[in-house]
């Protein structure tokens, strides 16, 4: 599939900034079954971008800015090639073993009613691959999902108390389990088409995991949809959970508040590649 992304991202502060550091984590990679074709950081004030490698390989791009700023616009768009591959993760920048993924974290930390759940669904279960797919679909069981991102970045223990979250919630709640099972697993940022009827294409990034099957490696599992990543997935960033993988954070002196505004449109392309 042929999709178009289009990111924009403003904020506006009360106060105006002395200075501003964010680090952006918004540019995809090539690998199997996912083709950069084309990819662009814009900023709309006097900026320096700075790109390099995080050490989970993501590409990072440091954005710095001087003062006085009132407002900062930014725009991410692209052109992607992508192939269903069911959710097989191959190609991609490998730099740490998988068992650092293992590691809980605070937001990822595994409360009772997740041991329960993984020790449901132990190694006697069945086969490794099966186990992965029966708990992204109980994780999807737990509550619908919202297409609303959330707010506030929540543990696993505050999330499954509310019974209500996003995409981003779903997938640390996946991460938390995986691990509790004994699987490695990590957090991914990136974006999905939708063309359901009726569908705003206009919304929030989309977030899912990835467990690493023993005889299969990295696989993608979406707890949002019940299903693995398909080519209407682009996948982005990874980390241990959210903030390791988190599309722009940063920092700023200068006091006051910031409003943030966020929009993403993913479409498709009817051009036919000519590659």
């Amino acid at each position: 599939m042929r999709l178009l992304i289009h990111h924009q991202t403003e904020y506006r502060f009360t106060v105006p900034q002395t200075r501003v550091v964010q680090m952006l984590r918004m540019t995809p990679t090539s690998h199997v079954g996912q083709n950069i074709v084309d990819w662009h950081i814009d900023v709309d004030c006097d900026a320096r971008l700075k790109h390099s490698r995080d050490g989970f390989g993501n590409v990072v791009s440091m954005l710095y800015l001087a003062g006085p700023i009132e407002r900062i616009g930014m725009r991410v768009s692209g052109e992607v090639l992508t192939e269903d591959r069911a959710g097989v993760v191959a190609g991609t920048a490998e730099t740490l073993p998988s068992a650092v993924f293992r590691r809980s974290t605070e937001l990822t930390k595994a409360p009772e009613a997740l041991v329960d759940l993984a020790a449901r669904h132990g190694p006697e279960t069945g086969d490794e691959l099966a186990r992965a797919h029966a708990l992204n679909t109980a994780v999807a069981g737990l509550f619908d999902c919202s297409r609303q991102r959330s707010t506030v970045v929540r543990p696993v223990s505050e999330i499954l108390d509310a019974r209500n979250g996003c995409s981003m919630d779903l997938a640390h709640v996946l991460v938390s389990v995986a691990r509790e099972a004994g699987f490695a697993a990590r957090f991914v940022t990136g974006y999905i088409y939708r063309e359901d009827p009726g569908s705003d294409h206009r919304h929030a990034p989309h977030f899912w995991a990835e467990v690493d099957v023993p005889g299969f490696g990295w696989i993608g599992f979406d707890p949002a949809n019940d299903m693995c990543p398909n080519d209407r997935y682009v996948r982005v960033a990874k980390g241990l959970d959210f903030r390791d993988a988190a599309p722009i954070s940063g920092a700023r002196i200068g006091g006051g508040h910031e409003v943030m505004n966020v929009g993403v449109e993913v479409s498709r392309s009817q051009t036919q590649y000519q590659g």
